[in-house]
This record gives structure tokens, C-alpha cells and sequence, in this order.
């Protein structure tokens, strides 16, 4: 009599120990399914989506590179209007780092290749836009010097203010003025000096003749040429980025 009880018993505990040593098993194919599921729900989700489309420009940020797409940015004019790169695709971009109070800038403003170089080219269709990237309390900061640097210049393009730095850094911008051209299809085609005059005056060029690079680069995107000369060494005072 005893015999069959302790058979029973022995089956029981044999069948105890397999449930045991397959339950981690299930469990782990069963948490796998579970989290497949999950982010395959995730990923379709429209909300994931969403996210995913939001980070991706931050992602692909990167540092300006001849002849690749140029960065995108927003930045505020002296009125506090948002200015979008981006609503400028299709037309000839010039970027000029700014700043009111630099000694070169004023020299080229007044007397140099930037002397009504801006409203020659926006005559033409170019759009020339402005950008100071002094932090406050820096040299050429705020609204109303610019103002008064606008007025004293005569320009009538925008100026841009990149208070945080974060776009000229994009650009690699070093110098006032430093420049940068883009091409129709949005595409970053000459970087540098405004001319190879490095005093500011186009008294002094190198070489005896005065190249005006910015110049140069638009006739020939106009003309359909390629440009002579697509990256020089930019020349002025230091941007004064606060770090």
C-alpha cells in the first residue's frame, strides 16, 4: 500500500522540478514577445512618429561644409521679427557676420567692399542678410546700437540677432565681417573675406588687386560660372561670442 503513495509522491515532485527549470524560460519568451509587441506598437504609433520627425533636425545638425546644404536657422531682426533661412530656398543667400562697432566693419561700411555692396545685390534679387553674434554686455550688442550702426551704414537689409552665439558657431563664423554665400538649391558655396583687402579699406589687397570675393561668387552664380574662389581666410575683430 505504501508503494503507490510514494510513486505519486515521486511524480509529483518530478513534475514540480520541470515546471521549476521551464518557468525561466517562459517567463524570458514570454517578457521578449511582450516587449516586441510593445515597440512595435510604439514605432507605429503616431505619436512616436511625431517625436521622431521633431529630432531628427537636431540629429543632422552639423557644422557648415562647403558645398553641402547650409543650416537651417530662425533668428530675430531689430524688430523682433523672426527671419527663417528656409523661406529663402530658390534665391541667393548672403550672410554677412556683423558688427557695429568693429573697426574693420566700419572701415569696410564707409569705404570698403561693403559700401552699398548689399543694396547692389538685393537689387538684383540676392537676399543679404546681416548677423550679429555678440553676447550682451559685448562689444556691438543690442538693438539700438545696431540701429544706430543700420542708420550710419545706410543698409537696408535685415540684421540678424544671434544673442546666444548658436548660429554663428553653426557657421564657424571667427571675424567681423565674415561671410558666407548660398547657392539657389540652399547649398553653402563660398566662405571668408568680403575681398582680399585685409585692412578694410581696399586700400591694401594682396597681390596689388583688389578681389572682391563675395562679388565674384554672386556673378558667377548668376552667370552660371563656377566660382573662382570658394573658401579665403576672413579678416576683422573677433565675433564676440560670450564664451
Amino acid at each position: 500500500m505504501a508503494q503507490p503513495n510514494t510513486r505519486r509522491t515521486m511524480n509529483s515532485s518530478h513534475a514540480l522540478l520541470f515546471v521549476l527549470a521551464c518557468a525561466p524560460l517562459a517567463c524570458r519568451s514570454a517578457a521578449s514577445t511582450d516587449a516586441a509587441k510593445e515597440a512595435a506598437a510604439t514605432a507605429s504609433s503616431p505619436q512616436a512618429a511625431a517625436t521622431t520627425t521633431t529630432s531628427q533636425p537636431q540629429d543632422s545638425a552639423k557644422p557648415a561644409a562647403l558645398g553641402e546644404l547650409a543650416p537651417d536657422f530662425s533668428l530675430p531682426d531689430l524688430d523682433g521679427k523672426p527671419v527663417h533661412l528656409a523661406d529663402y530656398h530658390g534665391k541667393i543667400v548672403v550672410l554677412e557676420w556683423f558688427n557695429p562697432e568693429c573697426p574693420f566693419v566700419k572701415a569696410s561700411h564707409t569705404k570698403g567692399s561693403l559700401l552699398e555692396a548689399a543694396a547692389k545685390a538685393t537689387g538684383t534679387g540676392v537676399v543679404w542678410l546681416s548677423i550679429n553674434s555678440g553676447a550682451p554686455g559685448k562689444q556691438g550688442h543690442g538693438v539700438e546700437k545696431n540701429r544706430e550702426g543700420q542708420a550710419r551704414f545706410k543698409m537696408t537689409n535685415p540684421i540678424l540677432l544671434d544673442e546666444t552665439g548658436k548660429v554663428g558657431k553653426l557657421y564657424g563664423a571667427a571675424h567681423t565681417p565674415h561671410m558666407y554665400v548660398i547657392n539657389a538649391e540652399g547649398k553653402l558655396v563660398y566662405r571668408g573675406a568680403i575681398d582680399n583687402s585685409p585692412d578694410g579699406e581696399g586700400d591694401s589687397p594682396t597681390g596689388g588687386t583688389l578681389i572682391r570675393y563675395v562679388d565674384q561668387a554672386i556673378s558667377a552664380l548668376t552667370g552660371g560660372k563656377p566660382i573662382a574662389t570658394a573658401d579665403t581666410e576672413a579678416y576683422g575683430c573677433s565675433v564676440k561670442y560670450a564664451h
